[in-house]
């Protein structure tokens, strides 16, 4: 604010000299007078300085002597506006993750568990990948792996299928659709379909799944479904996206798991998979090994959601065989948040083979140190009974996925065996 600068004798008034040569009395007069004036205009002056209208020179600094040509002064700017609010912080998690402190990401402390869905009499149910309807009407559907419960749990990879189902929340109850996806003779999703991964990208769905030509591991392969509508009708590619690499190569055995992202950057499309080397997997395995080979990720880019796909060089991008012990991750789910290309996926030995993973990257090749995104069953306190004998994964949430709204996470959709028909089922995950 500008202050004006007002000397204390322009408020006075000048005693004139003949007033000297007046008679005693009124000199007397004159004197109180100019006294109780002085007085008063020096009150003024005071109360002009308490309220911040008047300035005194500093003590021993001389008069500044004014330019030649002043500058005009400048406005007084408007009070500024408060910064904003600092961005909330994670909600303190009611629930106690058994991991080193440093290593538990602030997602983690973020999820609240909703519960099972898609509990379905006489089948088992896994890889479910929701979706908002794109019409704006707020309901949404998921696509999910199922196959008969007479074929056990290892019925995934000779026997699926992929269904929709949809629901007016999130949270549920979900009514089953139709099966978009069954196997096709002469395909290479002969078969099984599985794995399914969707996607509305420039105004169609994609469902990226994996599919077997001979229900054995070997034959794994990802293809893609695309449709106008969520409910179809769908049109498969006859050809897989990938193929293995060449023999001895990293990836030289199978390719399945795919994770997709329209980069945010580049007008490309970032396609995830899980690969195994055939020399690793059929390998003789130390003495109760159960797990053979070694899962490792790589990246293949196109111009186009349907492909081709062109593998990248830096390939392998996420492997954790080098860490010893055969340290490996799988069930990856890809999304861009905050400038980064993040990475969610179940941990198969990095810190156990009950939680789920979180990584993180800038040029989506380098990927941080993972972090713990979520826990085993026993974390959430879900009261559920113990576990079966045939039920081997019992206890551990896997396939994760997330129902993204606006562009950030909203619900983690995951796969558990259990349920009301102790055979398998969806989870839910409300993300706070």
């Amino acid at each position: 604010m500008h202050t004006s600068r007002t000397s204390s004798s322009s408020r006075t008034s000048n005693i004139s000299s003949s007033s000297r040569t007046s008679s005693s009395s009124r000199t007397s007069s004159t004197s109180r007078s100019t006294r109780r004036h002085f007085l008063g205009q020096l009150a003024i002056a005071g109360g002009a300085l308490a309220a911040g209208r008047l300035k005194l020179p500093a003590a021993d600094t001389p008069p500044t002597t004014p330019p030649a040509s002043p500058t005009p002064p400048t406005p007084t700017p408007s009070p500024a506006s408060p910064p904003p609010p600092p961005p909330p912080a994670s909600p303190a998690s009611p629930f106690t993750l058994p991991y080193p402190p440093g290593d538990i990401s602030d997602f983690s402390r973020r999820l609240r568990p909703v519960g099972r869905v898609l509990e379905t009499e006489d089948y088992y149910v896994w890889c479910n990948s929701p979706i908002y309807d794109a019409d704006g009407s707020g309901r949404m559907h998921v696509y999910y792996s199922r196959w008969p419960a007479r074929h056990g749990m290892g019925g995934w990879i000779n026997r699926c299928e992929i269904a929709h189902a949809t629901a007016a929340s999130p949270e549920g109850p979900f009514e089953f659709v139709s099966v978009i996806a069954a196997p096709r003779a002469g395909h290479f999703d002969a078969t099984t379909c599985h794995n399914p991964s969707v996607h509305y990208l420039d105004g169609k769905y994609y469902l990226y799944y994996m599919g077997t030509s001979d229900g054995q591991l070997a034959s794994k392969r990802i293809g893609c479904a695309i449709a106008k509508n969520p409910a179809g009708p769908w049109t498969r590619c006859d050809e897989p996206l990938l193929h293995p690499g060449p023999p001895g190569a990293w990836d030289d055995l199978c390719n399945t798991n795919p994770a997709l992202i329209k980069h945010p950057a580049r007008n490309e499309y970032w396609l995830y998979y899980k690969a195994l080397k055939r020399d690793e997997y059929f390998a003789p395995a130390p003495k109760g090994t159960r797990i053979r080979g070694n899962r490792r990720y790589g990246l293949a880019i196109s111009a186009t959601p349907e492909g081709p796909f062109k593998k990248h060089d830096a390939n392998p991008v996420l492997d954790f065989a080098p860490l010893g012990e055969n340290k490996q991750l799988e069930d990856a789910f890809v999304w861009t948040e905050d400038g980064a290309i993040k990475l969610i996926c179940r941990d198969m030995g990095f810190y156990d083979h009950f939680a789920g993973l979180l990584l993180e990257s800038k040029d989506g090749l380098h990927f941080d140190r993972p972090k713990i995104a979520y826990g085993g069953a026993s974390v959430y306190n879900l009261n559920e009974p113990p576990a079966p004998r045939h039920l081997s994964r019992y206890g551990r949430f896997e396939r994760p996925q997330f129902l993204m709204r606006d562009g950030k996470p909203e619900y983690l959709f995951t796969a558990a065996q259990g349920g009301r028909h102790m055979t398998a089922s969806g989870f839910v995950f409300k993300v706070a």
